[in-house]
C-alpha cells in the first residue's frame, strides 16, 4: 500500500494519516471478502430477499478450484462454491453469482425458469457484464451456458454428482 501525503505533514500526521487509510482499506477488504460464515448468513438474507426463502444451502464456501467459472452448486447436497476470484469484487458482483448458485437450488438449467427468478435481482446485467469484461481481460471466459436470450454465462456449473 502507498499513502501519498502532503510534504509539510509532521510525522505525527504522517503517522496518524497511513493508521487512517490503513483502517479505511482493512474495513473495504472485510466487506469484499466475506468468510465462508459471512457467505452462509448472506446467501439466506439474499434468498429471503429475493426468492421468498425458498433456497436454502446446506454450505456456502470459497473455492480456489473453480478454473474459469465464478460459482458451482451441487443441489443433491446444497452446496455452493464461489471462486475466490471473486473476492474484492464489488459486493453486487458477488451477491450475482451467490444468487445465481441458489437459484440452482431451485432450478438445475439454465432454462427460462432460471432466468425468471434471476430477473428479480435489480443488478443482474450489470454483473454479468462486469463478470464478462474480467472473464475476458483474464483469458477465462468459456462457451457454454447460455443466458436468457442464448448469449454465452460462464458464472456457473451445475454438479449433478456432487
Amino acid at each position: 500500500m502507498v499513502v501519498a501525503i502532503p510534504a509539510r505533514f509532521t510525522r505525527a500526521q504522517e503517522r496518524e494519516w497511513v493508521a487512517r487509510m490503513t483502517a479505511r482499506l482493512d474495513a473495504a477488504d472485510r466487506r469484499t471478502r466475506p468468510s465462508d460464515d459471512e457467505l452462509v448468513e448472506r446467501a439466506a438474507v439474499l434468498s429471503r430477499r429475493y426468492l421468498g426463502g425458498r433456497a436454502r444451502p446446506r454450505t456456502v464456501a470459497w473455492s480456489s478450484r473453480q478454473g474459469a467459472r465464478w460459482g458451482s452448486c451441487t443441489p443433491a447436497h446444497g452446496s455452493i462454491r464461489l471462486s475466490d476470484r471473486l473476492q474484492g469484487m464489488p459486493v453486487w458482483v458477488v451477491d450475482y453469482v451467490l444468487l445465481h448458485e441458489l437459484v440452482h437450488l431451485l432450478h438445475a438449467g439454465h432454462g427460462p425458469a432460471f432466468w425468471a427468478e434471476l430477473a428479480v435481482y435489480p443488478h443482474t446485467e450489470r454483473a454479468r457484464g462486469f463478470l464478462d469484461g474480467v472473464a475476458h481481460v483474464q483469458g477465462t471466459g468459456l462457451p457454454g451456458d447460455e443466458g436468457p436470450a442464448g448469449e454465452p454465462d460462464a458464472a456457473d456449473d451445475v454438479d449433478d454428482e456432487g
